[in-house]
């Protein structure tokens, strides 16, 4: 089988595993989560008079006493784990499913998608909560918190090539 123009420019479905990698997951970790703090702890008080509060999440479903623990775990999974999923699992069945789609789309989907995992998985299955909490307006502003993670992700990955 010969490769056409076309196959060598085709990206691969997976990124190259490098130090750049590491760099780039940690930087759109990093971006994303900063985001993600300033939808949780500024801007969603104001629309539902409260933060989103992950960390008291995680000790729900782990039994953490320590508050700070909690927040480390979740700092570690957002700024490490979330990019390798959108890396590893979310791009690439972008890729093979709907290659055409908007990298805005890709990344609401990915947040989609880290939002069902965090208040149907964890949230319902693991701690014995309603599903998405029962829908209540502090759901949605989870919801778009992780939209916007997802996003800001994307576009980091996007901005340095991987």
């Amino acid at each position: 089988m010969t490769m056409t123009m076309v196959d060598m420019h085709k990206p691969s479905l997976f990124p190259q595993i490098d130090t750049g990698l590491i760099r780039v997951i940690v930087l759109a970790g990093l971006a994303a989560d900063i985001t993600w703090e300033i939808w949780a702890r500024v801007i969603t008080p104001l629309w539902v008079g409260g933060p989103l509060e992950p960390a008291g999440l995680i000790q729900s479903v782990f039994g953490f006493q320590n508050l700070f623990l909690a927040e480390l775990l979740h700092a570690i999974v957002g700024i490490v784990f979330y990019p390798i999923g959108y890396l590893f699992i979310a791009r690439p069945l972008q890729r093979l499913i709907l290659p055409q789609l908007p990298l805005v789309l890709t990344g609401a989907g990915f947040g989609v998608g880290l939002w069902i995992f965090a208040l149907y998985i964890m949230a319902h299955l693991f701690a014995g909560l309603p599903p998405f909490l029962g829908f209540i307006t502090l759901t949605w502003a989870s919801l778009i918190g992780h939209v916007l993670f997802g996003i800001v992700v994307a576009y980091v990955v996007r901005a340095f090539g991987r």
